[in-house]
């Protein structure tokens, strides 16, 4: 217990004094978890919106692959994407491996199946009247399908949410594919997880804090956008 306590309190004060380890840390992990964001949201969200509106054969059978996708480990991507960019993989020339880069395409794979199935979601519940209403008073389909994606956008903003809460908080892709390095892949949690290796535990309780802090924020907003849905 005074193991706990001290390191708690030995975290606070490094907070507190604003050290440039942790916040560098810090800064690599918002900076790789929001362009992985950014990436997934632009071409998973017109995925599931195109999924949900659209009628097409195998429509069902993509459904299941994505909502498979979701159950992928972290590890299982992180092996899938090493084999592609090592040195004997096919884009071994471009040296991603161990880059932020790396870490982005990994985080990409990762949350592009949330995103797009919660937004997937987010257009089934758009009451069929809409597009009805929107088409008898004259509207093309393109009119009509941004009507329905206004309708939806709580819920797929609440999609985007969930996502970079995913990905802000995974240490197997960032680990394997990124390598920790310091100052330049290591994310708060690669970096939490090598100090309690070491039997370090200031520097890992102080990044824990903060990365509780960064859940505990995006999870209020996520539900803010969620309860906007049912009004």
């Amino acid at each position: 217990m005074d193991l706990l306590t001290d390191s708690f309190l030995s975290a606070i004060l490094l907070i507190a004094s604003l050290d440039s380890e942790v916040f560098s840390i810090v800064w690599v992990s918002l900076k790789v978890s929001g362009i992985s964001t950014l990436l997934a949201s632009l071409m998973g969200a017109p995925l599931g919106f195109l999924i949900a509106y659209g009628s097409f054969k195998g429509k069902r059978i993509l459904i299941v692959c994505l909502n498979t996708m979701l159950a992928f480990p972290t590890v299982v991507i992180g092996l899938f994407v090493y084999s592609f960019i090592s040195r004997r993989g096919i884009f071994g020339p471009f040296d991603l491996l161990y880059t932020q880069k790396a870490i982005i395409i990994g985080q990409f794979i990762l949350i592009l199946p949330i995103i797009a199935t919660l937004t997937i979601a987010a257009i089934s519940r758009i009451d069929e009247r809409y597009r009805k209403t929107a088409m008898t008073l004259g509207a093309n389909r393109l009119q009509t399908a941004c009507v329905i994606f206004r309708e939806a956008r709580f819920g797929i903003v609440a999609a985007v949410i969930a996502a970079f809460g995913r990905v802000i908080a995974e240490v197997g892709i960032s680990m394997m594919l990124g390598g920790n390095a310091k100052g330049f892949t290591r994310t708060m949690t690669t970096a939490m997880a090598m100090e309690y290796d070491k039997g370090e535990f200031i520097l890992a309780v102080a990044l824990g804090i903060i990365l509780l802090v960064l859940s505990f924020g995006i999870n209020l907003v996520f539900h803010f956008f969620q309860g906007r849905t049912r009004t």
